[in-house]
């Protein structure tokens, strides 16, 4: 299960533009919690905070404890706004996590072992398609990460997301395909070696045959 976040959150009792600029004015974010069948809360996060648990990854799907004047709220990121031009954080939206909640997220996906891989000691290539698989799970049980096991794959072999060993309660959201998660692929000729074989090539073609030779022997006579 992957940590829990913590965060201190203040009150909103202002909204609309101004408000919200004055808030990033003063190093707040403006953010929203929302869901379980309650009343929006609006709140603000110091930035400083907020920016240093996103820039760690995996932020959208760790469950979040914001500590509002001492009650604790379990919240999970659904949304989180950056301003387009100076690419900073502007508002936040959070989906309140109550004891049956279950939740639809992304996680990652570590593919592991690639020195065992023969496929790719013999000079394939791992081609990866999915580096996340969307699942649903119970919020107090988000996994970390899942990860595929290289070991053993032999060029053009393909791995499907059913390969990944998924905890109990956690379901895939793609219910009407297997993903193809990854794949070995054969190794491709490189424009050096290209050129180099053409030119060898060329090469050959310039050297005289024995006939080429001797006619030009005649001429000379």
């Amino acid at each position: 299960m992957s940590e829990t976040i913590q965060l201190k959150a203040q009150p909103r009792t202002r909204t609309g533009k101004g408000a919200a600029r004055e808030m990033r004015r003063n190093s707040m974010v403006p953010a929203v919690i929302y869901g379980d069948n309650k009343d929006p809360l609006t709140v603000t996060l110091p930035y400083k905070d907020l920016s240093i648990e996103i820039k760690k990854g995996g932020f959208m799907n760790k469950i979040t404890e914001l500590d509002l004047d001492g009650t604790k709220h379990r919240v999970l990121a659904k949304a989180v706004q950056t301003d387009p031009v100076r690419d900073f954080f502007i508002h936040v939206d959070f989906l309140r996590v109550g004891i049956n909640t279950r939740v639809t997220v992304e996680i990652p996906v570590h593919y592991i072992n690639e020195e065992e891989c023969p496929g790719i000691r013999r000079g394939g290539v791992l081609n990866v398609v999915r580096y996340t698989l969307e699942v649903n799970c119970p919020a107090n049980s988000i996994p970390e990460a899942f990860e595929i096991d290289l070991t053993g794959l032999e060029i053009d072999d393909v791995v499907h997301a059913s390969a990944i060993q998924l905890p109990e309660d956690v379901r895939m959201t793609i219910t009407d395909r297997d993903p193809t998660m990854c794949s070995i692929a054969a190794p491709t000729l490189a424009p050096a070696d290209e050129e180099e074989e053409e030119g060898e090539e060329v090469a050959a073609d310039e050297v005289p045959t024995e006939a080429e030779e001797a006619a030009e022997e005649g001429g000379e006579e």
